[in-house]
């Protein structure tokens, strides 16, 4: 799939081709079409939500899941979205994008009730929040289900709020799996042709059990409405985030200290792979799981905690999917030979967080946009296993609940933003901070990340 434009609630970009595979293959059981999806919509719509959001609009206009409307500066804006109840107690999954930055949440059932929502926690890395409605108790509620057990062809039912219409059931199939659409290093979307709008973001993908087996999250489009190409967060992943949310009041997620790349068909050959798999690594960061571990550069890991590693998508789900403080095996291949290693897993949020959380800030250094910004001083480069000839300004922390946790990392190197090279952490945060009160959208960014070189859209 080539790279997508805008994500979040709309993409705007160009699918890629695939080849016709043919020959013969078994047939499975045919599940055949039910003569209606009658029963199965009324009994599955009362527990699904809109979701209005009052929001403070600094930029002269509404943002959100409506179109733009022209409004006066500072006055709310409302942003129309889906989600969906999955406890009696009134607990509400959505996207983030639909209740971000949000003053005044009210949720309306398909009754016509109303309730006002307060946010329990949010994940801009997944797009997804939990809310608590207040006032009520005995909610109708839905249940996740198992999206590793969809399979491409099953009927699915969404329900939502497209364009602000109320309760709407469209219905398709999986169209296919574990889509890569560029939103982040957790992108393992369902796609499927049911038609998904705007507003319909937040809202539930069923299964033909009544199962949640997707929150729908984005869209493929050049027009802005349904061509029959959506995406949607797997339930598998979703019910991971939300029941961390609940717990704890935010995600926790495995941290490994690395940098990591595909296995290309040419260093598959080179290892004698029979195919390419796996994820090699490029970096070890210092003072990390990965270096007490004895993990080395051009490592290449096989399998994690006796998960089977394809591709760099596959360890950075397993990893984050493994519990903190925990120790598994990890099967590397090294020179040749096949190494088993054994990894304690540190938390991502707590490294990704400033060293020492205080508002001071060492010489040399900037934040600004959820980045703190320095030169490549010795100690910086030693901490993060720099070269001594990097140039640029190096990421030493980024803040989780930024949308530049989406793309960055510590130990980064941003060398040009909106192609203009950049050697100054303080000329860094105040280029990003005057695109961001310009409200530019998206700017590119030129990024070094050990041996790799990659540009990246940032939304300051």
């Amino acid at each position: 799939m080539a790279r997508l434009g805008v994500v979040r609630g709309l993409l705007v970009g160009v699918l890629a081709s695939g080849a016709l595979v043919t020959g013969t293959v078994a047939a499975a059981p045919s599940r055949g079409a039910p003569e209606s999806f009658a029963d199965l919509a009324e009994k599955l719509t009362p527990a699904v939500v809109n979701i209005s959001s009052a929001q403070r609009s600094r930029s002269g206009r509404a943002s959100g899941e409506l179109a733009p409307l022209q409004r006066k500066f500072d006055q709310p804006a409302v942003s129309l979205g889906s989600g969906f109840i999955i406890d009696a107690s009134g607990i509400v999954v959505t996207n983030n994008h639909v209740i971000d930055n949000a003053e005044n949440i009210t949720v309306t059932l398909h009754d016509g009730r109303e309730f006002t929502a307060v946010v329990k926690g949010r994940d801009r890395e997944t797009d997804l929040a939990v809310l608590q409605l207040e006032g009520g108790s005995k909610f109708p509620f839905v249940s996740f289900g198992d999206s590793d057990a969809a399979r491409v062809g099953d009927w699915v039912i969404a329900i939502g709020n497209p364009f602000g219409l109320g309760g709407t059931v469209t219905v398709g199939i999986v169209s296919a799996r574990n889509r890569d659409i560029n939103s982040g290093q957790y992108d393992d979307f369902i796609q499927t042709d049911a038609a998904i709008n705007r507003g319909n973001s937040g809202g539930p993908l069923f299964d033909m059990s009544g199962k949640v087996v997707g929150v729908n999250t984005a869209i493929y489009s050049q027009t802005g409405g349904s061509v029959g190409v959506g995406f949607s967060v797997p339930a598998d992943l979703a019910e991971t985030v939300v029941t961390q949310i609940l717990d704890y009041g935010e995600t926790r997620r495995g941290w490994l200290g690395v940098s990591i790349d595909d296995v290309t068909p040419e260093l598959a050959s080179s290892l004698k792979l029979r195919v390419p798999k796996g994820a090699v690594v490029t970096v070890v960061r210092p003072n990390s799981p990965a270096s007490d571990a004895g993990l080395e550069p051009n490592d290449v890991i096989l399998l994690f905690n006796r998960r089977e590693i394809e591709s760099v998508r596959d360890l950075t789900r397993a990893v984050a999917d493994t519990p903190i403080g925990t120790t598994v095996p990890m099967e590397v291949l090294r020179d040749g030979r096949k190494v088993t290693v054994q990894v304690r897993v540190d938390r991502r949020e707590t490294r990704m967080l400033a060293a020492n959380g205080s508002s001071i800030l060492p010489a040399n250094a900037a934040r600004g946009s959820g980045l703190t910004l320095q030169e490549p001083t010795d100690e910086v480069r030693q901490a993060y296993g720099l070269p001594p000839t990097v140039q640029g300004v190096v990421v030493t922390a980024v803040d989780p609940e930024s949308t530049a946790a989406i793309v960055l990392q510590p130990g980064d190197i941003i060398l040009e933003i909106g192609w203009e090279r950049i050697t100054r952490p303080s000329a860094a945060v105040d280029k990003l901070g005057k695109l961001r009160n310009l409200n530019s959208g998206p700017v590119q960014i030129y990024v070094q990340r050990g041996d790799l070189l990659f540009y990246e859209s940032l939304r300051p």
